[in-house]
C-alpha cells in the first residue's frame, strides 16, 4: 500500500475489503476518517428507505424542487452551484418530483440538488438514527452538501472503509430495513453511471452498485462488486491528497490488483 501511495502522491489512502465466495476479509487504514464527499449520500439512501420501510415516506411522495436550503451554521440560507449532475432534478425546478426518483437522482447522477432535497425531508436526525440502528458507527452525517458555513467551521461529514462497507454489506444481505428496501437500494446503485473508479479496474462485464465520491482532496467509491462466475465483493476505497495534485487513477488501480488476485492467473 506504501508503494501505490507514494505512486499516486497519496496522502493518505484507506480501503475495506469482504469476500463473499471465500470469506475473506481485509483492510488497510479503514478505521480512519475521510471527507465524506458524495459517499455521505449512502446514509442518505438508508435514511429514505428506513422512513419507507417504517410507512412514513412513500416513494412517489411529491416533493418541491427547488434551491435554497438553510446551514446549520446560524441557519443562513444558501444555494448550491448547480452542475451537470443536476440537470434532470434542476429541468423540475418550481414543480414537484417523487421522492423515488430524488433518490435515483442522488445516486446515479450524484445530484446535490436532489440530495438536499431529500436530507430536507427526512431530515438529518433521521439519517443518524437509520445508521445508529443498523450499528455503523463509522459514517457520520452532520449536513447535506454545499453547505459553505458549515465546511469554513470545520463540520463536515466522515467516513471511514469500514463504516461504509459495513451499510453496502447489510444491503447486500437483504437486512436493510427489509429485503424489498435492501433490493430497491441494491437497484439504485446498479444504475451508477460514474465508472471511472472501482469498474474501471475490472472486466467489461462485471456489474458494480456503488457510490463514488469526490471533491477537491479526495477521490472515493464504495460498491458490491457483481462477478458472473463468482459471488460477489464489497470494496470500498478512500484516497485523499494535496489540493495541488490532480485526481489520479488510483482507486481504478486498487481495484484491478484485487480482482487479478481473486481471479488468479486466468486474469491475465
Amino acid at each position: 500500500m506504501l508503494k501505490i501511495r507514494e505512486r499516486h502522491g497519496l496522502d493518505d489512502l484507506g480501503i475495506s475489503f469482504h469476500d463473499y465466495e471465500t470469506t475473506i476479509q481485509w483492510s488497510y487504514n479503514a478505521d480512519s476518517w475521510f471527507h465524506a464527499a458524495s459517499t455521505m449520500k449512502l446514509a442518505v439512501l438508508a435514511g429514505v428507505f428506513r422512513q419507507w420501510a417504517r410507512d412514513e415516506l412513500a416513494l412517489d411522495a411529491p416533493v418541491h424542487v427547488r434551491n435554497r436550503f438553510t446551514s446549520i451554521v446560524d441557519e443562513q440560507p444558501f444555494m448550491l452551484e448547480l452542475g451537470g449532475s443536476d440537470s434532470e432534478v434542476l429541468g423540475n425546478l418550481g414543480r414537484a418530483m417523487p421522492v423515488r426518483d430524488l433518490a435515483y437522482q442522488m445516486i446515479t447522477r450524484s445530484s446535490n440538488l436532489a440530495t438536499n432535497l431529500l436530507v430536507d425531508v427526512i431530515g438529518i436526525e433521521t439519517i443518524q438514527h437509520a445508521l445508529a440502528e443498523l450499528g455503523i458507527d463509522g459514517i457520520r452525517v452532520l449536513r447535506g452538501v454545499e453547505d459553505q458555513l458549515a465546511f469554513d467551521a470545520g463540520l463536515n461529514n466522515e467516513v471511514t472503509a469500514n463504516g461504509l462497507a459495513r451499510l453496502l454489506r447489510i444491503i447486500a444481505d437483504g437486512r436493510a430495513w427489509s429485503p424489498e428496501a435492501s433490493a430497491e437500494m441494491l437497484r439504485i446503485l446498479l444504475d451508477q453511471q460514474y465508472k471511472s473508479g472501482i469498474p474501471a479496474g475490472l472486466p467489461s462485464d462485471a456489474r458494480v452498485a456503488h457510490k463514488t465520491g469526490n471533491i477537491s482532496t479526495v477521490d472515493h467509491d464504495a460498491g458490491i462488486v457483481h462477478l458472473e462466475t463468482r459471488r460477489p465483493y464489497v470494496l470500498v476505497i478512500l484516497t485523499r491528497f494535496a489540493p495541488d495534485k490532480a485526481r489520479s487513477a488510483a482507486v481504478a488501480d486498487i481495484s484491478r490488483d484485487i480482482f487479478k488476485t481473486l481471479a488468479g492467473p486466468s486474469a491475465g
